[in-house]
């Protein structure tokens, strides 16, 4: 049976860089794992005043008193597809590198804060509503931002290896690796506007619905 060339390429692409997916994976947990270790740090009045701004904000969105979903989604599409925008012209400057793996870090310290802050103070009703405020446009943005960082630093290193080659021994044009690389920042940036919609329509939602839930 014969492959289909998009999946090929697919799997070929990740077959390459697997250890590369795997580093970067296990950057990003370690980010996560952090933020949530973080939480244990903070005395007793910065978690009250965290505490009493994030209630504010539950009350708020039981209300129905928060942006419209289409301020939500555009202000989420464009704050994700900046940070992500940044990592992939770190990629292209080479000496970014470093910077691509500390904003990898300073991501997953953010997802692992926040569940880990819910979780802290509210119990397993800060689970719910950590289920249903993080998880569900972080469902696609996680894997956005593993592959966005994993192509910047393997397109950086190849530039890399072709300045210390010589042109003769090139297995690839320039153009055309930028080519893919543009390529794959526009795949992304579909990823981002699907994660956006998600926290936009459908997180507000699932998050009244919890809010109402653990209320009664």
């Amino acid at each position: 049976m014969r492959k289909h060339p998009l999946k090929a390429m697919i799997i070929q692409h990740i077959k390459e860089r697997s250890s590369l997916y795997l580093f970067v994976f296990v950057l990003f947990l370690m980010g996560v794992i952090f933020g949530a270790v973080i939480v244990n740090s903070m005395n007793f009045t910065q978690k009250e005043d965290l505490y009493f701004y994030l209630s504010r904000f539950f009350g708020q969105v039981s209300e129905g008193k928060v942006a419209s979903s289409v301020e939500m989604l555009q202000q989420s599409f464009f704050h994700n597809l900046k940070y992500l925008g940044l990592m992939w012209v770190l990629g292209i400057s080479i000496i970014g590198l470093p910077v691509i793996l500390i904003m990898l870090f300073l991501k997953g310290m953010v997802v692992g804060f926040t569940v880990g802050f819910l979780v802290n103070q509210m119990g397993w009703q800060g689970f719910m509503l950590s289920f249903v405020s993080v998880l569900p446009q972080n469902i696609v943005l996680i894997p956005a931002f593993i592959i966005m960082g994993t192509v910047a630093i393997s397109f950086s290193l190849k530039i890399v290896k072709q300045l210390l080659m010589k042109k003769t021994n090139l297995t690839e044009s320039p153009f055309a690796l930028f080519t893919k690389y543009a390529a794959v920042f526009m795949f992304i940036s579909a990823l981002t506007m699907i994660a956006s919609t998600l926290e936009a329509y459908a997180s507000p939602i699932l998050m009244k619905n919890v809010i109402e839930l653990v209320s009664k």
